[in-house]
């Protein structure tokens, strides 16, 4: 019995010890690309700090831009499996006054764009395991508390960067015009009007629908 219980310790401490050391995306150097302001271009590892709105390049030294003198940067983020770009545009995020802060373009068309940014967040309802991102299951630090991965998300429409609030009746507002076909198109689909993944697809389906 002892020894049995010795071993399920163990195990336990072998589960927690491998989600300690999983990283959230930020936290970690990816493959990557930033493209500079004055034109320039720079390959190598690439970290991202979306709250200071920094990007570091890694080669012999450790280099670090601020959103001011980068127009944009791409990873290839093995986490979610693909290609991610963040743009530089200029949002008042903290105040009236407007400065270059980075955003994610998740997709974007003639008639608007789906951004997202993204932020750690305590969650109290899990010790250390958060959801899906639309893509793939991360794991978050193992505390009491616990951490996820959350997003804030704003549409590019009409030359202006607009926050969503994440309220369905808000986000027929940010796509007008097709009211019954994105409400099909979600319902057939079984999208939800607050999850990365499924806000990608309807807006998606709305640029296409603005092309007919």
């Amino acid at each position: 019995m002892k020894k049995a219980i010795f071993t399920l310790c163990l195990i336990f401490l072998g589960i927690a010890s491998t989600m300690a050391q999983k990283e959230f995306p930020s936290q970690v150097w990816h493959k990557g690309n930033i493209y500079g302001s004055d034109g320039q271009s720079f390959s190598g590892l690439v970290k991202y700090d979306l709250d200071n709105n920094l990007v570091q390049l890694q080669e012999t030294n450790i280099n670090t831009f601020t959103a001011s003198n980068v127009t944009y940067f791409e990873i290839y983020d093995e986490i979610f499996g693909g290609i991610r770009k963040f743009y530089s545009l200029p949002y008042a995020l903290t105040s009236g006054y407007e400065t270059p802060i980075f955003f994610e373009v998740l997709t974007e068309g003639d008639d608007i764009a789906l951004l997202c940014r993204e932020y750690i967040a305590t969650d109290s309802r899990s010790m250390g395991a958060y959801g899906p991102m639309g893509m793939n299951p991360f794991w978050g630090p193992q505390t009491m508390m616990g951490y996820r991965l959350a997003f804030n998300y704003y549409f590019f429409k009409s030359g202006r960067i607009q926050k969503y609030s994440l309220k369905k009746k808000d986000l027929f507002e940010m796509l007008p015009n097709h009211d019954d076909e994105i409400d099909l198109f979600m319902r057939k689909n079984r999208l939800e009007h607050d999850q990365r993944g499924d806000l990608l697809r309807i807006t998606a389906y709305y640029n296409e629908l603005n092309k007919n």
